[in-house]
């Protein structure tokens, strides 16, 4: 897999079933703990909501027929409700959009009728895709990560191949050589590798 389905920005949806309101909020992230730290604004944003349900999925995991795949980190909550009427309602929405690095956490306030299993799931799944309809899904590159070591007189070749190939630095230590983190797109992983090793001493392995 070279591309994966995301979100970049952050959305709110709402769906009402029979007095009790169900607050989608969808958001980027990149690691569990983006996910824990929003969670908590979220439980303090609504202290008095019943349920805090959630899901996510985390990174990248191709599908047989080579399309943007599910990630290959996932968790999902009930937070009380009925096992299996919350969280995988969400994740559901979550993959049938191919969306990875991305969290929807779904906050109830109970209406004084109980909605039943069928009701919950549904309630659930819709509030979910309602956050999905709001929020942009982007298509962005499956970066790879390189550990690189030059002198520092190769820092502008190194910086060229690296802006050329559309990557990113990620960590960067410049003395007398220079280390470097830098991620380039999957399918630049070849080029990158064919015109640093054209580059005299300069050291080049995978993170």
């Amino acid at each position: 897999m070279e591309v994966y389905n995301t979100i970049e920005t952050t959305a709110e949806a709402e769906f009402k079933d029979r007095g009790s309101r169900f607050i989608a909020y969808a958001f980027p992230i990149t690691k569990p703990e983006d996910f824990k730290k929003r969670i908590q604004e979220l439980k303090k944003e609504h202290p008095k909501a019943v349920h805090h349900c959630f899901a996510y999925r985390i990174g990248f995991d191709a599908r047989p027929n080579g399309s943007a795949g599910r990630g290959n980190e996932f968790r999902v909550s009930d937070d009380g409700e009925p096992s299996g009427t919350a969280g995988k309602p969400i994740l559901g929405q979550l993959d049938s959009k191919a969306v990875t690095n991305a969290c929807i956490v779904v906050v109830r306030y109970f209406g004084g009728t109980l909605l039943g299993v069928p009701g919950l799931i549904n309630a659930y799944k819709t509030a979910a895709s309602l956050a999905l309809q709001v929020v942009p899904i982007v298509q962005k590159p499956v970066m790879v990560n390189y550990n690189l070591q030059f002198d520092y007189t190769q820092m502008n070749e190194v910086m060229m191949v690296i802006k050329q190939l559309h990557g990113v630095i990620l960590k960067q230590e410049s003395q007398l050589f220079c280390t470097m983190l830098a991620a380039v797109p999957k399918n630049r992983k070849a080029e990158l590798e064919y015109r640093i090793n054209n580059l005299r001493n300069i050291e080049l392995d995978l993170a």
